[in-house]
């Protein structure tokens, strides 16, 4: 949980890098609470069976739109990658693999032209 906290609370800072950890967690966070509000959605009435979106859920999917936005920025940048990079997901089914695939690997051991490893900054 601290994780997703400290991804929120960098809530616009696209300078840096960001862990793996700090990345999935707030993803697993975000997938967790987004059952949650369709269920609530679902349960208040406010989810809509044609579009498939409800209202609670909406609200939290924009809410947190910057942050994620911005951890995965700073996670790129933490393999050693532009920012714009994320742009990748508008490739069907190739770019979101190529994506999953720059997420899921390890941090570049030194420091790059991001910042400092955060795993040493950490460990520090």
């Amino acid at each position: 949980m601290s994780w997703y906290i400290v991804a929120l609370k960098k809530f616009a800072v696209f300078q840096g890098r960001a862990r793996r950890k700090e990345y999935w967690y707030f993803v697993l966070f975000n997938v967790i609470i987004g059952f949650v509000l369709a269920f609530i959605d679902g349960l208040i009435g406010t989810y809509d069976m044609v579009t498939r979106i409800g209202f609670l859920s909406v609200l939290y999917s924009l809410a947190v739109l910057v942050p994620g936005v911005a951890v995965s920025v700073r996670r790129l940048h933490d393999t050693g990658r532009s920012g714009w990079w994320i742009l990748i997901n508008f490739i069907p089914i190739i770019g979101v693999i190529v994506f999953l695939i720059f997420t899921v690997r390890d941090s570049q051991p030194q420091e790059n032209q991001y910042g400092p490893n955060p795993k040493e900054v950490a460990v520090a």
